[in-house]
C-alpha cells in the first residue's frame, strides 16, 4: 500500500491518489463514457476522482487487466438454494456481479472492481442489511492507522468514494457501491468492497431488497 509521508489536505488526498493509479493504469478517456463490456454509454461518470473505500490502490505488482474471458452469464442453481428476496453472485476470478430477482424475471451482468489483495478480500455469504442514496464515507479503524492523514469523513457527492448508492452487507465495513472513478471498475482496485459503474449500481439499488442474498467467490 501507498502511504503518503507528509498529511495532506482532504481535496489534495483524493487528488494525489488517483494521480498515482493512473501513472501505471490510466485506462483511455473514452473508457470513463463507454462501459467497454457492454458498448453502452454511461451517464454521469465524470465527477470527482476519488478512492474505493478510502484509497486508489492500482497494484501494479500483480495482473489488474479486465479479464473478460470470464465474464459470462451463469446459472444460480450451483451456488443457491433458492432466490428468495433475490440473489447476488460475486465472482472475483471474472470480476463480474450477477443478479437474478427473486421471481427470474431479471438477470443483470455487471463487471466490477475487486480486492487490490488476498488480504483485503473476503468470500462466502452475507446479505443486504441496509441500501443507502448518497452514502457517505468514514474510514475503518485500520485504515486511519495506516494513514492518520486522511479526513475523518467524506459527505455524499462528487469527491465520495461510495459513488451515488451503497448497499450494505452484514459483513462490517464491506459494501457494493459505486464510484467516480471509472478506470477502476474491471480491475483489482478496492480496499475490500465491490465497486460498480454508478450507472449500473442505481439498477442494482433499485433491483436489490433488504435481505438479498449475496455470496463473494
Amino acid at each position: 500500500m501507498i502511504t503518503p509521508k507528509n498529511p495532506v489536505s482532504r481535496r489534495k488526498f483524493l487528488t494525489t491518489s488517483v494521480v498515482v493509479g493512473a501513472a501505471g493504469l490510466a485506462a483511455p478517456a473514452i473508457a470513463q463514457q463507454i462501459d467497454p463490456y457492454t458498448g453502452q454509454p454511461l451517464q454521469g461518470t465524470g465527477g470527482g476522482a476519488t478512492p474505493d473505500a478510502g484509497m486508489v490502490q492500482y497494484d501494479q505488482t500483480q495482473d489488474s487487466r479486465r479479464n473478460i474471458s470470464s465474464f459470462r452469464m451463469q446459472d444460480w442453481q450451483p451456488y443457491f438454494s433458492s432466490l428468495t428476496n433475490g440473489a447476488i453472485l460475486v465472482d472475483l476470478t471474472s470480476r463480474a456481479l450477477h443478479f437474478w430477482s427473486e421471481d427470474q424475471s431479471v438477470y443483470k451482468l455487471f463487471p466490477t472492481s475487486v480486492p487490490v489483495s488476498k488480504d483485503l478480500t473476503r468470500t462466502g455469504r452475507t446479505e443486504i442489511i441496509k441500501k443507502v442514496v448518497g452514502p457517505t464515507w468514514s474510514p475503518t479503524p485500520e485504515m486511519k492507522k495506516r494513514n492518520p492523514e486522511w479526513p475523518d469523513f467524506v459527505p455524499a457527492g462528487p469527491d465520495n468514494p461510495l459513488g451515488t448508492h451503497a448497499l450494505w452487507l452484514s459483513w462490517q465495513y464491506y459494501r457494493i457501491h459505486g464510484t467516480h472513478d471509472t478506470r477502476k471498475i474491471g480491475r483489482k482496485s478496492s480496499n475490500g468492497c465491490i465497486g460498480l459503474y454508478n450507472e449500473h449500481i442505481k439498477q442494482l439499488y433499485d433491483l436489490t431488497t433488504v435481505g438479498t442474498q449475496v455470496l463473494l467467490i
